[in-house]
């Protein structure tokens, strides 16, 4: 039942008053937790408009409210008693108590729900027994020691509820969680003190058990070498964690691995108890069989060290519940995690450093879960809706740099949903063998399903082995969701075939981009030193036992999705990646033929992997839509692609990253679409931005703007396309960089050598006027058409690092700042000042146009437009213009040989020279009136600026109403 907000306040005033009447019988002992639920807490929240009893008759996946029953294992529980959900989407907890508890003074209650809700990442959850309703902030790390108060946001008796309802009402009912108000009430809790997210707590325990772990292998085994170490510390760590979360799920008994603890010999009882999981399982994380894991058996490794890691695992000491940990935030945790690597010094001592790769990228970043629902929806989606599950059997999905499985994951977890959506919708007791049934209007998938569709459809490779590693368990965890230790023992003893499947078929390592023809093109494979072919590490895709040679036999794979490394060109010297192996990507990879960027090469390759008719869906760098150099991508993209769409994430999509980024997903065919999309992503919402013609962009030369609608690409194209560029007719450069050293101090700059105490003591700079000293003219100083004013001086020559030539330090130029704002920020100079490298120097070249009209051209509201249009890249946080970009800018020439074109180019020299003078009578005005009769006149230049640069450029009424900023 659905109730209005004025009914619910009326239901909740029901409660109340009939709780108050028989306070005193529900607080004795005898009225227990199951109770006050029924009686008070379900109804409670039904009239906050929630399906609490499931009336709607929802499949699990989908319930309103998960409701569990409190299972003790051990001193845990299994689940929280309520579980709030949107779609499938966990909005809050609620955790209930007997009206016996005194919530508001007793400890346990809080903490336990802080352990839930912050190891799920949910920001706000409730403790009531009725009589009290707390919320607690729960972005806080709980501690054992935390008093009852941490975290409490909100405390509310049951006397308040009808004064408060509207704080109630406002963030818990379903329609404020349906409206964003929850959301925007749990942000603004946010950034309180101390608060911290679960996945990077998670990361630091987990580095820190691998750095020990690693130290004291390498201590007590001289022989093991570094690739034998990471694997030991990796495999390890994945099977203590495997089991540990598979006791909080009630999968294993809880407590078992701390009784592993308790003696002495400690990993001798951890091997024994390994190898007793593998029986069990059989799914090659415990494998110590023929051809298995035979390293980590032999190790020596002391008991401190295996104490601490698997103590700080439990509770009082563990703020973790395994329950609720979802395996997308295990997956953030590990691909933070395989950043970083074990490193052996000369004394064999273990030393754990970042990755070249992660170093030079300033991080691993995670693909946000929206992000892979959406490319998963638009790529999986499509591939299998109308199919019945037999239909879907033969569906391959590929993630070729697959990191630690976020893609697949998500992949997984929509062809789980699909399936079991399927079953139920179509009488499910006739598929005994796919769905089984828990309780009235309660189906599941059974495991041997889970693990048919797992094998059947889902398919990853990287070249990291520990990648490859983390995404088996993962997927291995998804498979034992919802399951019990009643039904895996029941499985265990029924069939010789484990419980859990093996992945070594579906999951691989290697290199998806070199196949072993690598070694055919003058490569000298064989002398090569083990780290270098563990760099290389072929694939091939052909082959039947190591690669998928059947299912690229058929055509390919019918899906390919992911997020591939986002390698530049320019880096691959600082990653030591050789000429060998640039050589051979070049010549077999022809998207990319400049700079080869790794992530165009992927978008290559992820299309030569699927099938036509399959579908492709990346988040990749959004420079391939817009950069000359990545033409042959964009080409390539567009030739292969039908149902072509262009979507651009939120701004923070990876948060602290400084590439810009963008999904596509496309449709594999050999006859382009006759039309692609550009969308948007905002707060969770799709924009459907615009739609454009495919053939105007096939040939790759024409940039994709995902700004501008198609009248708006048109002009900035024709712009283009039509007129020269600025370089044409200036010289242009950055101005001058005065102080500067090279490598470790050493390297000199300029014609004398420069010094760190030079760099720190700036001894050609002056705060005042001196002889022989110049005006210094910062970015910052610049200001749109007014004259530039100095704060400092320099003394100008070949001492400076770089001095640039002193032609652009006289005579009349333009001076632009590299910082954009809504227009570009130029002026003119005449004076002999110089300019900081964050300002550029346009100097018209002998014979050409004059400074102004360039300086009109460029600080127009078309150039504007056409920055944002063209160079898509440029970063609305912090906009910058490289002086590559500003060169290239489309500049209207003059026929000085046509009296009306000459007059229009005049006209504009006088227009920016009178702008000029206004700007500079507006800056020295004292009195408040004069400021205002100068805005006005500047406003009015303004404006008969813009319409002569229209006219100059042609445009029609139409595109200068697109051409607007």
């Amino acid at each position: 039942m659905t109730y209005t907000e004025e009914e619910a306040k009326q239901k909740l005033g029901e409660l109340v008053a009939r709780f108050r009447t028989n306070i005193d019988a529900y607080k004795k002992s005898a009225y227990n937790e199951a109770q006050v639920r029924r009686e008070f807490i379900d109804p409670f929240f039904e009239a906050l408009g929630w399906d609490v009893s499931n009336r709607q008759g929802f499949a699990e996946q989908y319930k309103e409210v998960v409701l569990e029953d409190t299972i003790k294992v051990g001193r845990s529980t299994r689940a929280p008693d309520y579980s709030f959900r949107i779609g499938s989407q966990r909005k809050f907890f609620v955790e209930a108590k007997k009206p016996a508890v005194n919530i508001k003074a007793d400890v346990s209650p809080s903490y336990q729900l802080r352990r839930y809700a912050w190891s799920a990442k949910l920001p706000l959850s409730i403790v009531t027994d009725f009589e009290e309703f707390s919320v607690f902030n729960c972005q806080m790390k709980p501690n054992q020691n935390d008093k009852v108060g941490i975290g409490r946001i909100a405390y509310y008796t049951f006397d308040e509820y009808l004064d408060k309802f509207d704080a109630i009402y406002d963030v818990f009912s379903k329609e404020a969680v349906l409206k964003g108000s929850f959301d925007r009430y749990a942000q603004s809790t946010k950034g309180k003190k101390g608060t911290a997210e679960v996945d990077s707590e998670f990361l630091k325990e987990i580095e820190s058990w691998r750095e020990l772990l690693a130290k004291n292998i390498a201590l007590r085994n001289p022989d093991v070498t570094i690739y034998e170490l990471n694997y030991a510390v990796q495999k390890i760590l994945d099977r203590i964690i495997f089991l540990r979360i598979c006791e909080d799920r009630g999968i294993e008994p809880y407590g078992q691995l701390q009784t592993q603890v308790e003696s002495c010999d400690v990993y001798m009882h951890l091997l024994n108890h390994f190898r007793l999981a593998e029986s069990k399982y059989d799914s090659g994380i415990f494998n110590f069989d023929f051809g298995g894991d035979g390293i980590t058996p032999a190790l020596t490794i002391d008991d401190k060290v295996l104490k601490t890691i698997i103590q700080d695992l439990y509770y009082p000491k563990s703020p973790y519940e395994f329950s609720v940990l979802g395996v997308e935030i295990l997956g953030n945790v590990y691909e933070q995690f395989l950043g970083k690597v074990i490193r052996l010094t000369a004394g064999h001592q273990a030393k754990v450093e970042t990755k070249p790769e992660v170093k030079k990228a300033g991080g691993v970043y995670y693909t946000p879960q929206y992000i892979v629902e959406y490319i998963v929806e638009n790529t999986v989606g499509k591939l299998t809706a109308g199919k019945t599950p037999e239909e879907i059997v033969p569906i391959k999905i590929l993630d070729p740099a697959c990191g630690s499985g976020s893609f697949l994951i998500g992949a997984y977890t929509y062809l789980l949903r699909y399936h079991l959506d399927w079953y139920v919708r179509n009488k499910p007791k006739k598929y005994k063998e796919a769905v089984f049934q828990a309780k009235e209007n309660e189906w599941y998938l059974t495991t041997a399903e889970k693990k048919r569709i797992l094998l059947d459809n889902i398919f990853g490779v990287d070249i990291d082995p520990q990648a490859v590693e983390v995404t088996k368990m993962s997927l291995l965890l998804k498979v034992l969701e919802h399951e019990s230790r009643e039904s895996i023992d029941k499985q265990a003893k029924l069939g010789l075939e484990g419980v859990l499947p093996n992945l070594g078929d579906n999951i691989k390592c290697g290199n998806s981009l070199i196949g072993p023809e690598y070694y055919d093109l003058g490569q000298q494979g064989t002398l090569f030193n083990e780290e270098e072919m563990r760099q290389v590490n072929v694939l091939d895709w052909e082959d039947e036992r190591k690669g998928f040679g059947e299912i690229m036999r058929k055509g390919g794979f019918d899906c390919v999705v992911g997020n591939p490394p986002y390698v530049f060109g320019r880096d691959w010297k600082a990653l030591n990646i050789g000429d060998d192996i640039k050589a051979y990507l070049g010549a077999k990879y022809k998207s990319s033929p400049y700079q080869l960027d790794m992530f165009s090469i992927f978008m290559e390759k992820a299309s030569q992997l699927c099938r036509l008719g399959g579908y492709v869906g990346q988040i990749v760098p959004n420079v391939w839509l817009t950069n000359t150099y990545s033409s042959s991508t964009r080409a390539f993209i567009l030739s292969q692609a039908t149902d072509l769409c262009i979507l651009t994430p939120p701004s923070n999509v990876f948060s602290g990253i400084t590439v810009d980024t963008v999904v596509y997903t496309i449709q594999k065919t050999v006859q382009p679409g006759m039309s692609f999309q550009i969308n948007a992503m905002r707060d969770g919402r799709i924009l459907e931005l615009a739609t454009h013609n495919t053939e105007q962009y096939l040939d790759g030369l024409r940039p994709i703007s995902t700004s501008l609608d198609s009248t708006s690409s048109d002009l900035v194209f024709r712009l283009k396309k039509n007129y020269p560029e600025l370089q044409s007719f200036a010289k242009i450069t950055r101005g001058v960089h005065p102080y500067r050293i090279g490598g470790y101090g050493q390297t000199a700059f300029g014609s004398g050598p420069q010094t760190p105490r030079d760099v720190k003591e700036r001894p050609y700079h002056s705060m005042s006027k001196k002889n022989g000293y110049r005006p210094f003219i910062y970015g910052r100083d610049l200001h749109r058409f007014l004259p530039p004013i100095s704060t400092e001086f320099v003394k100008y020559g070949p001492w400076l690092a770089e001095p640039r030539q002193s032609e652009f330090f006289q005579g009349e130029r333009v001076y632009s700042r590299k910082i954009l704002g809504k227009r570009l920020v130029v002026t003119l100079e005449t004076t002999d000042s110089v300019a900081d490298q964050q300002v550029y120097i346009t100097l018209p070249k002998e014979n050409s146009v004059k400074a102004p009209y360039l300086a009109g051209i460029l600080g127009s509201r078309l150039i504007a437009f056409f920055i944002r249009g063209f160079y898509d890249e440029i970063n609305d946080a912090f906009p910058q213009i490289k002086v590559g970009q500003l060169k290239s800018l489309p500049i209207r020439a003059i026929d000085f040989s046509n009296p009306e074109e000459v007059a229009q180019h005049d006209k504009l020299v006088a227009l920016v020279e009178s702008m000029l003078e206004h700007q500079k009578k507006h800056h020295e005005a004292r009195m408040e009136q004069d400021k205002e009769l100068y805005e006005r006149q500047i406003k009015l230049l303004d404006a008969q600026i813009d319409r002569l640069v229209y006219d100059l450029y042609g445009l029609a009424e139409e595109e200068i109403e697109s051409g607007r900023e």
